[in-house]
């Protein structure tokens, strides 16, 4: 401690460091003390952090100005009040937090209980709002989509690309010319590439600029999404069209109500019931040899594909395989396949990726697992159940109306999760409660005129701790942005540039992509142009089908590192100029992908046969997990890890309930350790081997497990 250097002689205040301590904490505890300073723009947060820091520099720094020196020296004579060190506080908490000094100035651009006022254009028309409410495959959309076709001008919004391309396509095929745009491209309908007056986009791209006759926002219920609802929000609240079609969950019927309330416009509700029946069926599949044609077995992560679709295969079947990070063409692809009466495969495997953007003649929906992992808010890994929301979208599409099925069915894998099924399918979903903002460019540039030495990181936390918003609006998650914006930090880019690359959608959990993004910052940064020569170094373009899954995983990277190449080209043409060519290589890439996928189960052979613990290890997702107290059992269900003949200890032979069963469901325990154990347990049991003897071998057997494992 530097406090005999600080005081020059001062009886009273070098003699106890201990008692200046004290008083400076007497002095943060005070209520009084506490509603000063969030006066002055101090919350809790804030206030601790600042007091964390003035008593570091009271106690630790060797130049404590003349002044303080007077005022601590006096508290702790018993001639001062703690509450005199107030105004010495509030000068170094503005050291450290600059935005103190202009606090109300960054209130009122973070003030975000209006939006309604952000979209002046909106607000000049009365708008007609028509919710078109009705579960999976009840025809809201298809209704909706005929008043967009009949329109003089139109916009539809949908929440993937493949919906988007979809209304594009049937748009185009009525001969009404309809231009297609997302994040990486734009389509026009004529070969002079004017602008149609009609345009199919991904919702994030949507103009609330352009009047339209007619706009159509598909999948409303996504207005409470974390990480998107803004773009829903932006759309319901700024598209200038005289009717706005919305489509989704009745769920969210009573926020578009209130929201539309603030802006003085009323909503004709629409009902629609589902067109063909949907059966929960009182059985479930138990074995995959029970499998029928049109088929579909849901899983919840890529692991689980692999190990179904490899037993599938060993039963002489064929099976398409449909999954999110697969590019859209190669997922079309597995759908015509799947679809076509004429091709051998009868059998869907596929994530939740189904749930919307695909038409698929589906009989019956089988989930592998009820338990799905999700992201909290401490990036963990969690796994609960799937919300009734979830299951609905994904059931809904068994049985779609005018496919060759007409009823649907759905059913577990497993005999007790059923029971839990039809609870999840029988509660009501429960209504969407609020819709989600994002702060814009202009507001950012604004906070950041005047915190002019704070990162952008630092801005984006710094606005939404002092955002205001009303009880129908929250701030989406931002933690992707923030992510992007601390990786490229120290690369010198102007704010809006910076701005555009941290909403790059990518995947931070790839780092192929991620490393990527970087190096285009910093080429960027330079002002040299990223060409195509560059951006096939890089990727080592041309590629070779994959061997196993590592490269099929690989591509799918590159696959997302030309999709991102496309949308920074959409924003900043000059510095990436080769869009077209880098078109041409990506479909290249889709039918490479496509085959590896198409031989699926030959990759995972291969893997497997490595010296690696094969498929599970290349999808790791690389954050820890965390299981809720709801359920602790997982997805991963890791049978047949390593022979591709079918399964010679087959799950029934354990019983439902066992420890054997259980540790297998919970990924804890392969077939091929359980076939190990039981080897093991059977020499041991004929030598009469027990005791302390037994457990030396238990020990050493547990090690070499733990030596497999890893």
């Amino acid at each position: 401690m530097r406090l005999q250097a600080m005081t020059s002689g001062s009886k009273c205040y070098s003699s106890s460091a201990g008692e200046v301590l004290k008083n400076l904490n007497k002095f943060y505890k005070r209520k009084e003390i506490q509603r000063l300073g969030a006066e002055n723009g101090l919350d809790a947060r804030l206030f601790h952090q600042a007091f964390i820091s003035f008593r570091k520099y009271i106690m630790e720094s060797s130049s404590v100005s003349a002044d303080l020196h007077i005022i601590l020296n006096d508290i702790c004579c018993g001639a001062g009040h703690v509450d005199d060190l107030f105004p010495f506080f509030l000068r170094h908490a503005k050291q450290i937090f600059p935005m103190l000094d202009c606090m109300d100035d960054l209130r009122k651009i973070s003030d975000l209980r209006l939006p309604p006022n952000w979209y002046p254009e909106a607000r000049a028309i009365q708008r007609k709002i028509i919710f078109h409410a009705g579960p999976t495959n009840s025809g809201k959309t298809y209704h909706a989509i005929q008043r967009f076709l009949t329109a003089k001008s139109g916009i539809y919004c949908g929440p993937l690309k493949l919906l988007a391309h979809e209304i594009f396509q049937k748009s185009n095929a009525a001969n009404v010319p309809c231009d297609l745009v997302t994040g990486e491209e734009r389509v026009y309908a004529t070969e002079d590439a004017r602008q149609a007056s009609h345009i199919a986009c991904t919702i994030e791209m949507c103009s609330t600029n352009t009047p339209y006759e007619v706009a159509v926002i598909d999948e409303i219920q996504m207005i409470r999404d974390p990480a998107r609802g803004w773009a829903w929000t932006r759309a319901l609240l700024g598209l200038c069209a005289e009717e706005i079609h919305v489509c989704g969950e009745s769920a969210a019927i009573d926020l578009v109500t209130e929201l539309m309330y603030t802006t003085g416009e009323e909503v004709e509700v629409r009902n629609y019931k589902r067109l063909t029946p949907l059966t929960v069926l009182d059985y479930a599949l138990e074995s995959l040899d029970n499998l029928q044609p049109g088929d579909c077995i849901v899983c919840f992560s890529k692991n689980d594909i692999y190990s179904v679709s490899r037993q599938i295969e060993a039963r002489g079947l064929e099976c398409a395989v449909i999954y999110g990070s697969l590019p859209p063409g190669t997922k079309l692809e597995q759908a015509k396949k799947f679809n076509d009466p004429n091709d051998p495969c009868k059998i869907l495997v596929a994530t939740d990726a189904i749930g919307m953007g695909l038409n698929l003649c589906i009989k019956r929906i089988i989930f592998n697992s009820i338990v799905k992992p999700t992201v909290n808010e401490k990036g963990e890994k969690e796994i609960d159940s799937i919300t009734t929301s979830q299951a609905l979208q994904i059931a809904g599409r068994a049985g779609r109306f005018g496919s060759s099925f007409k009823q649907g069915e759905v059913t577990t894998m497993h005999r007790d999760d059923l029971l839990q099924l039809k609870e999840i399918l029988s509660e009501s979903v429960p209504p969407v409660k609020a819709a989600g903002l994002h702060p814009t460019p202009e507001q950012i540039e604004m906070f950041a005129y005047h915190l002019p030495d704070a990162t952008l990181s630092n801005l984006i936390d710094i606005f939404v701790s002092l955002s205001q918003v009303d009880g129908l609006y929250f701030v989406c998650n931002i933690d992707d942005f923030k992510f992007l914006a601390d990786m490229i930090q120290h690369i010198p880019l102007n704010l809006r540039s910076r701005y555009v690359f941290c909403t790059a959608p990518l995947n931070r959990k790839e780092p192929f992509v991620c490393t990527t993004l970087l190096k285009f910052a910093r080429q960027f940064s330079r002002n040299e142009p990223l060409t195509f020569d560059w951006l096939c170094r890089h990727t080592k373009w041309p590629l070779a089908p994959p061997k196993n899954i590592k490269e099929l995983v690989h591509l799918e990277a590159v696959h997302d590192v030309f999709d991102l190449y496309l949308w920074l080209s959409y924003r900043f043409m000059d510095m990436f100029p080769d869009a077209a060519l880098v078109r041409d290589i990506q479909k290249k890439l889709d039918d490479i992908i496509q085959i590896g996928v198409c031989n699926i189960t030959k990759l995972i052979r291969a893997s497997q046969s490595g010296a690696a613990s094969g498929a599970a290890e290349v999808t790791s997702e690389g954050f820890p997990l965390s299981r809720t107290k709801r359920d602790a059992r997982t997805v991963s269900d890791h049978r047949d890890a390593k022979s591709t003949e079918p399964l010679s200890i087959d799950l029934k032979s354990h019983g439902r309930g066992s420890l054997a069963n259980r540790l297998l469901r919970e990924g804890l325990l392969t077939q091929e350790m359980l076939r190990q154990l039981e080897s093991e347990w059977q020499d041991q049991h004929r030598s009469g081997r027990y005791g302390l003897a037994s457990k030396r071998n238990d020990h050493s057997s547990s090690k070499e497990m733990g030596k497999k494992k890893k």
